[in-house]
């Protein structure tokens, strides 16, 4: 496990080093997800479509349009049950 110790300046923007950003594909741009819990923030890097599902773009949109679909078929049939 590795340690950093950042600064915090205005607005409380932290700089993630650089060899933290290109390990993890972070650039301009980029997302992150901070986890908050009692212990503590922790910095999550989310997948992509395309490392979480195997698709992306125009794809992965179809993908989800039929598993909300297929989802919204499942709820209406357990009301009618």
């Amino acid at each position: 496990m590795e340690k950093f110790r950042v600064k915090v300046h205005k607005k409380g923007l932290i700089v993630i080093p650089a060899d933290v950003r290109r390990r993890f594909g972070i650039s301009e741009g980029s997302y992150i997800e901070l986890i908050v819990d009692n212990d503590g923030i922790r910095i999550i890097v989310p997948k992509s479509l395309r490392e979480a599902f195997g698709v992306d773009g125009e794809k992965a949109i179809e993908v989800a349009r039929m598993i909300s679909s297929s989802r919204k078929f499942e709820v209406e049939k357990e009301i009618r049950s």
